[in-house]
């Protein structure tokens, strides 16, 4: 790469690392090998290791809370189908790894509980907005989320038409 790179190079850089082949990944000299450079321009742009874990956990966060939730909003139709289609349809590499990552270090913890609480936060919301109580919102938007976590991490491959008849069905359990 002859251009210089940002903080923003190292993190895209990290996160594939990450999906591809776990937090062990995350290390200035495969991530720097990888890119074409000297680990150099890592430390430009990072104090540290647990500073750039800390930047990738970060940007973890944005797109897979809050991207997603900002999608939902912009999207026209209804934002509960809208999320399900979104998250049960869309590569879940990242969030194993992610989630595996959290099994050894206090930060990827922390990362993950608080995505947790966002993302719970959220299906409460969209459920309370379907006239359901707070209490009845709660208990079905944990069990859709411990649903969606299932599916995560089983990384079972899940043909598309079965898939959506499986959302569907989900939809109509948490609706009723």
């Amino acid at each position: 790469m002859t251009e210089q790179l940002s903080a923003d190079d190292w993190i895209r850089e990290g996160l594939k690392a990450l999906a591809k082949n776990g937090f062990t990944a995350l290390k200035a000299d495969p991530l720097a090998k990888a890119m074409g450079v000297s680990r150099g321009s890592f430390y430009w742009h990072f104090t540290d290791l647990g500073a750039f874990h800390a930047a990738v956990l970060k940007r973890w966060r944005e797109i897979a809370a809050e991207q997603i939730i900002a999608d939902v909003e912009a999207a026209s139709g209804e934002p509960l189908k809208a999320l399900l289609r979104r998250s049960f349809g869309a590569r879940l590499d990242l969030e194993r790894a992610v989630r595996n990552w959290a099994a050894f270090d206090a930060a990827a913890q922390g990362a993950v509980r608080a995505i947790d609480r966002r993302r719970l936060d959220y299906i409460e919301g969209l459920l309370e907005k379907r006239a359901l109580a707070p209490a009845t919102a709660q208990a079905r938007a944990q069990i859709l989320y411990w649903t969606f976590l299932g599916f995560a991490l089983s990384g079972a491959p899940v043909p598309a038409a079965r898939l959506q008849a499986l959302l569907d069905e989900v939809l109509t359990m948490v609706s009723a």
